[in-house]
């Protein structure tokens, strides 16, 4: 069960985790206990609510949460000096205050050190003895689990691979032979590391096969969603930098590096080769090009194909707005024909110069 904490010792605790980077000012009764988070519709009393988006800012109004975590713009717009029905946590990146105080509210549970019946174990791994492998699980021969690691149910760690201190594998995660997984790491069920990328040769009207003969390499607080793939090198390692965090359903092809930081949506997928900087932002089912480059601060909006490299951080877009179906067939008429409409343009504006050159001028 969740526990109590007054805002006061809330307040603290958020600004322990953030080093000090996020300072708050309490307008209320700091001494409320407050036992968990919830959303703006749903909070009662003892629960802590945010406002980060202004279109909320209605419910916000009539919220019965006992605490609010909001900007002080908000604020003035809301409530301007007059009183609010909740205690306000007022603080320059609201969404940031409450990840850290739900941090703090709902603590991750430690393991129960040991090895569960129906777990198999190859006599040269290494499993430390405060990890936690669950049921049916299996450590495959040089394996290395670190301090304090949770293996869930049904998973598999292959020949040669590690996994770091206080990583969480939930049930049914693969990590193939040779990969390497960081410190403080979640993967979610049914996420695939490892696995051979998409390497074939066409030969003579066939596919021949690339061994694939690198690695995955996932550095410290990384998370995966669900679901997830990320293929293993063809020659050299595939590389996850630290603290990426990566949705489900995503796909990450052999050879790719994510930059530190990045964050990557559910469906999107990544072609071999590529390379992602760091605290890049890539939005649901963007697709991305193998062999190119994406620079550092890049955010690609959701369903947007990238086929060149992008040299210079910013926001793009590559979607069409969406449309009723008859439209959308009358501008898909249009497109095709545009090459001749553009040649037509250009004889008009030809005719046109011609005539205002002429001997009559």
């Amino acid at each position: 069960m969740p526990s109590a904490f007054t805002i006061d010792d809330l307040a603290a605790a958020v600004r322990e985790r953030s080093n000090g980077a996020l300072v708050e000012r309490i307008v209320g009764d700091g001494s409320r206990r407050i036992a968990a988070v919830a959303t703006l519709e749903q909070a009662g009393a003892d629960e802590l609510s945010f406002l980060a988006n202004p279109r909320y800012r209605r419910a916000a109004a009539s919220t019965r949460a006992g605490a609010l975590v909001l900007s002080n713009e908000d604020r003035q717009e809301l409530f301007g000096s007059g009183s609010a029905p909740a205690v306000l946590i007022v603080c320059d990146a609201p969404y940031a205050w409450f990840a850290f105080a739900a941090q703090v509210l709902e603590p991750r549970r430690d393991p129960v050190p040991g090895c569960a019946p129906g777990a198999v174990i190859h006599p040269s791994a290494r499993v430390d003895a405060s990890s936690s492998i669950g049921p049916l699980a299996v450590i495959d021969e040089a394996a290395c689990i670190g301090p304090a690691a949770q293996v869930g149910a049904g998973c598999y760690v292959g020949f040669g691979a590690h996994i770091g201190e206080a990583t969480r594998l939930y049930p049914g995660v693969r990590v193939y032979h040779g990969c390497r997984i960081g410190a403080r790491c979640i993967l979610h069920s049914g996420c695939v590391i490892g696995a051979d990328g998409f390497g074939f040769a066409p030969f003579q009207g066939r596919w021949i096969k690339i061994p694939q003969t690198g690695a995955v390499r996932i550095d410290d607080d990384v998370e995966i969603g669900a679901g997830t793939a990320i293929d293993r090198g063809a020659i050299g390692d595939t590389v996850i930098e630290e603290g990426v965090k990566i949705d489900n359903l995503v796909q990450i092809g052999h050879n790719c590096r994510i930059g530190a930081h990045s964050a990557i949506a559910g469906c999107v997928g990544i072609a071999g080769s590529t390379t992602i900087g760091r605290r890049c932002q890539l939005g649901g089912a963007a697709m991305i090009q193998g062999h190119i480059t994406i620079a550092d601060d890049s955010v690609i909006a959701g369903a947007t194909a990238i086929t060149r490299d992008l040299r210079q951080g910013g926001f793009y877009t590559g979607i069409f707005p969406f449309m009723t179906n008859r439209d959308w067939e009358r501008s898909a008429a249009v497109l095709r024909h545009l090459d001749e409409l553009r040649e037509r343009v250009r004889r008009l504006e030809a005719d046109a110069r011609a005539r205002d050159t002429g001997p009559d001028r």
